[in-house]
């Protein structure tokens, strides 16, 4: 008999995972082969977050099934409303269950009962043994299970922040004044929209407390009928009467679920830690391995298909390490250094809105070893940096490291540029397979050689050591896949490139920036001011339950859509409703200038340099999957340009003085051109080497019309489709986009696939051949692994037959760009420019030039641009100038 202080927790699987998707969705966290992950990550950080405070023993989660109910037998419309679930969260259930299977947490499904069922039996069976019950859930139907030994506690989840709301016996009382039994009696007069249960039509949520406050229950309520002095309400219970108590009985929780019997099973488990460490691998939640400490226990994690096991010997990654303890030591170094011709290091820089600093410097050649630790007041950087900077900058000498960008911004920070980078494991490893990229140097040294990371040295000279051990066998590995230009000519020569731009920055107009801040800080008043005004009162804007009862109960604006936890309103429900009421357009738009001044008018501030006055963005090479640059700390690759006042943003990044310009390129519909070459498609091909517009070219096939006939709106449309085609994008989220139904949505994608035939047979081709390689590969080789492809869940295997028909279009869109920058860079040093290049967005390219260099840099961009891949379509490109980012547009 278990002791009757123990805890049992159980989770509502299916409501904890969609808050946690929708909750998380503005963080497009997605897996290094472009699964989204945001669900899962979201899930296990609420997981995590109650197991630390719930403390529980026992531990258990539930899920609906896909088949009906018994609640469907009684009441054949029960959820009929329901939407299915976005593609973006399908493709994440079934790896949520595998996590928790390899959590060795206790997964409950029954055919024909919903997880608020399972749920109901468990905390049954944990009463009856004298337990405490702890439901998580985001269902407010589970309050009629509170007792004295059962709590619900119900998570908010925003901008990934979680917080919590205790249900007991008392809270429940306080919030609706009845008890938690009687909230059947509430349901089945108000009902519930979300899951399609009638209830009585008219009677809302306040109305069914204040009858059931009063009569305890739906029995005392139409035992006394007769008391009801509204008659419009009288008649409405009269007439409904059939359908409250059908209304209860369909919300009311089954306690008695085949095969949950007992409680067996439920104990908390250590986890399957190297299933664990996988899964987590897979996905990059690295943060997820640190926290519990996972490793692969011995195994080799390496990249799929076997793609590379170097024989090693362990004690190599153990090397003996000489500590420099004074500068002058540094001349032998460098003095063996020079002996050897090369070297590998690994630094530790960090850097922050001042700048960049180097904490230590491990360097490794010929055997030996040499640990630096940078101090101040004994060992300055500058000290170490004027030491090793003859040794830096001798391009005879070859250098290779991992993740060198920082070290290059480092020397570029104090007047020098690294010459002779021969290779970076970092780099490597993500050009073998980009599932690996962004990983520490343990994590790739154990995914490539099977020595557990935990037994990899700790110091930075232990780190150099790794470098000199696995780097040459690594570069094998990328020759033996073809991918020696992609690596060596593109993506090695990139690291300069970026820290270049890093270095270099880019100016920002603070005084401007600041009247940018205060100007929407102003409008946003004003339309607090309207919104209050327009509602009658004054409420939390910012709070979806209050703007819910303002918009649907008081002003009576027609529900789209509920949530588990009322209104729905979100950006697709106002888009919906902004032709009922004006308070709709202006919460809109309040919604996109609180962001604006949030994300840029505030966030940009606080990232200026108050030495230079530039904002140093961080630009990853290795963080996508397609090959794209990702940008942080800030992004600048998602300055906003929908909305006109997000579009003046640009006009606070300037050139650097008043005697320089930018000068902004873009490549015009690359992905397009791309998909024309690659599919080998004739009527894209003649499109696009006419001079055609493929947007109207699309349109005419989807619409039925002749060019001339197209409109705005239908190649707007026709836009949208093509794009949607390169990144693909389903029916259901083309649908969404285009405001329209998922069967015009098809039949739009269908059309396009009439017309452009050879790209309909290209994406038949690249699912057979990815299913084939297990992977996909773009014009330059780069590789990406598609395991999805063989999954036995039906929306994981779509997700990778789309990720194979589009992730070799976007691929060699972003190498031809990555070309493009890399050309762009050497063709100003080579030519002797001042010129320097500052960004890259996208299909973008910014160059902050002299004014008298502007013209003939121009050319240079878009020469570079333009002849950086030979397709049987043109690359286009066209470049302009201005003072501002804003002017060049």
């Amino acid at each position: 008999m278990m002791e009757t202080s123990e805890k049992l927790l159980v989770i509502d699987g299916n409501s904890i995972l969609n808050r946690a998707f929708y909750g998380t969705s503005g963080q497009n966290l997605t897996a290094a082969d472009g699964t989204p992950t945001n669900a899962l990550f979201g899930f296990l950080n609420i997981l995590f977050k109650e197991l630390e405070e719930v403390k529980p023993q026992h531990l258990a989660v539930a899920f609906d099934l896909k088949a009906p109910t018994f609640r469907h037998l009684k009441f054949d419309q029960y959820k009929a409303q329901r939407k299915g679930m976005p593609p973006e969260l399908a493709v994440q259930m079934p790896m949520m269950k595998e996590i928790l299977d390899a959590m060795r947490i206790t997964r409950l499904e029954v055919e024909g009962f919903e997880a608020d069922d399972i749920i109901g039996a468990v905390t049954r069976l944990a009463e009856e043994a004298g337990h405490d019950a702890i439901i998580l859930t985001g269902d407010k139907d589970a309050f009629q299970l509170v007792t004295e030994k059962t709590t619900v506690r119900l998570p908010k989840t925003s901008m990934g922040k979680t917080t919590l709301d205790i249900y007991d016996v008392g809270a429940v009382h306080e919030r609706y004044g009845v008890a938690p039994a009687q909230m059947l009696d509430i349901k089945g007069l108000m009902g519930d929209s979300s899951d399609n249960i009638p209830g009585v039509a008219g009677v809302g949520e306040k109305t069914a407390m204040e009858l059931i406050q009063k009569y305890t229950n739906l029995e005392g309520l139409y035992a006394h009928l007769d008391e009801i002095t509204k008659p419009a309400l009288k008649l409405k219970l009269e007439t409904s009467k059939e359908m409250a108590f059908l209304s209860r009985e369909l919300a009311t929780i089954c306690r008695e679920v085949p095969g949950i019997v007992d409680l067996e099973g439920y104990l908390i488990e250590d986890y399957d830690r190297t299933k664990l460490y996988e899964i987590f691998m897979k996905l990059g939640f690295k943060s997820m391995i640190n926290r519990l400490k996972l490793t692969a226990q011995g195994e080799n994690i390496g990249a799929p298909g076997g793609i590379l096991e170097i024989s090693v010997d362990e004690k190599a990654f153990h090397p003996h390490i000489v500590k420099i303890h004074e500068l002058n030591e540094l001349a032998g170094v460098c003095a063996a250094i020079k002996t050897a011709g090369q070297v590998s290091l690994f630094a530790s820089v960090n850097r922050d809105v001042y700048g960049t600093r180097l904490d230590g410097l491990g360097l490794h050649c010929g055997g030996d070893a040499w640990q630096i630790e940078c101090n101040e007041l004994m060992f300055p950087e500058s000290g170490v940096f004027d030491a090793l900077r003859d040794v830096m900058t001798d391009a005879s000498i070859a250098k290779y490291g991992f993740e060198m960008k920082q070290f290059c911004v480092w020397l570029q920070d104090r007047g020098a540029e690294l010459q002779g980078l021969a290779g970076d494991m970092l780099v490597a490893a993500y050009v073998i397979n980009p599932s690996l990229g962004n990983r520490g140097i343990e994590e790739i040294a154990e995914a490539f050689t099977g020595i557990v990371a935990a037994r990899i040295g700790q110091s930075d000279a232990d780190k150099a050591a790794v470098v000199s051990v696995t780097i040459e066998s690594l570069h094998a590995r990328v020759r033996e896949n073809g991918q020696d230009a992609l690596y060596f000519d593109v993506e090695l020569p990139l690291v300069g490139v970026l820290a270049s731009m890093e270095h270099e920055g880019f100016t920002v107009d603070r005084d401007q920036l600041v009247e940018y801040g205060r100007v929407l800080g102003e409008r946003i008043g004003l339309l607090e001011i309207a919104i209050y005004e327009h509602a009658g009162r004054t409420f939390n804007i910012n709070s979806p339950k209050q703007m819910g009862v303002v918009l649907f109960e008081e002003l009576g604006l027609p529900p789209v859509k509920k949530t588990k936890t009322g209104y729905s309103t979100d950006a697709d429900v106002l888009d919906q409703l902004s032709g009922d009421h004006l308070i709709v357009n202006l919460i809109l738009e309040y919604r996109q200038l609180a962001k604006l001044k949030s994300t840029y008018a505030d966030g940009l501030l606080a990232a200026i340099n108050p030495s230079d006055g530039r904002i140093h963005s961080n630009f990853n090479q290795t963080a996508t999957s397609t090959g794209r640059l990702s940008s942080t700390e800030p992004n600048l690759q998602n300055i906003p340009v929908r909305h006109e006042l997000g579009r003046e943003i640009r006009k606070v990044f300037v050139a650097g003085a008043p005697d320089r310009l930018l000068v902004d390129a873009d490549y015009s519909q690359i992905e397009l051109r791309v998909l024309a070459h690659v599919a080998q498609d004739e009527t894209m091909i003649h499109a696009f080497n006419n001079g055609e517009d493929i947007h109207t070219t699309t349109a005419t096939q989807i619409f039925n019309v002749p060019a001339s006939e197209v409109t705005n709106l239908m190649r707007s449309r026709a836009k949208t489709v093509n794009f949607s085609i390169v990144y693909g994008i389903s029916d259901f989220s083309l649908s969404r986009d285009l405001g329209i139904t998922r069967r015009e949505a098809k039949l739009y994608i269908e059309e396009y696939l009439a017309l452009y035939t050879g790209v309909r047979d290209y994406m038949k081709a690249s699912v057979v051949e990815a299913k084939r390689t297990g992977y996909i590969e773009t014009l330059m080789k780069r590789r990406r692994y598609i395991p999805e492809l063989h999954a036995s869940n039906f929306n994981m295997r779509s997700f990778g037959e789309r990720v194979a028909m589009n992730a070799p279009i976007q691929g060699t869109a972003a190498d031809i760009m990555k070309v493009a920058m890399v050309r762009v860079y050497a063709e100003l040093k080579a030519q002797g420019f001042k010129a320097k290049l500052i960004l890259q967005v996208h299909d973008e390219i910014l160059v902050e030039a002299p004014k008298d260099e502007a013209e003939a840099v121009a050319k240079i961009v878009d020469a570079c641009m333009e002849g950086a891949a030979q397709l049987c379509v043109p690359l286009r490109a066209e470049a302009k100038w201005g003072y501002s980012w804003y002017e060049t547009k």
